[in-house]
């Protein structure tokens, strides 16, 4: 098996784990806070975006861990969180500065306008494949913006 390992220490490294984590779909029991240690884990099934278009080539999907550390407070909106089994679809991760140090809010934007943030003293992120890739029916397809 030969996965991604990556790791974001800032903005741009983050933005690099969201381009390969676009598109990726999870249930919310596969979801977890830990407040007393700061760590947020998404477990999900990563489309593997940097197979690309490569000749022979079937869509893909990996089973992915998303780490973040120093995590003080979470929140969410747009989905009901009591129901664990519901499917989401993570569209990207950004970060937004909340002054001139290192901390602010990593949001994870959902398809269907739901989103979770989450407040952190610094960027200390990792995505790690933890299986083999398998075969999907389709590829995402994002329609270009009409406006």
């Amino acid at each position: 098996m030969s996965g991604l390992k990556l790791m974001a220490l800032d903005g741009e490294d983050l933005s690099v784990i969201s381009t390969h984590m676009q598109d990726s779909v999870f249930k919310l029991k596969d979801v977890s806070f830990d407040p007393k240690h700061g760590h947020f884990l998404l477990s999900a099934n990563r489309f593997v975006w940097e197979n690309g278009d490569k000749k022979g080539h079937s869509p893909e999907r990996r089973r992915t861990v998303f780490a973040l550390k120093r995590v003080g407070n979470a929140r969410s909106h747009g989905f009901n969180r009591d129901n664990k089994e519901q499917v989401l679809s993570l569209l990207a991760l950004r970060f937004t500065q909340k002054g001139e140090g290192p901390d602010g809010t990593v949001e994870l934007t959902l398809s269907g306008g739901g989103a979770i943030a989450l407040d952190v003293e610094c960027i200390e992120a990792q995505l790690t494949d933890v299986s083999g890739g398998w075969d999907t029916a389709s590829k995402p397809h994002h329609p270009e913006d009409q406006s």
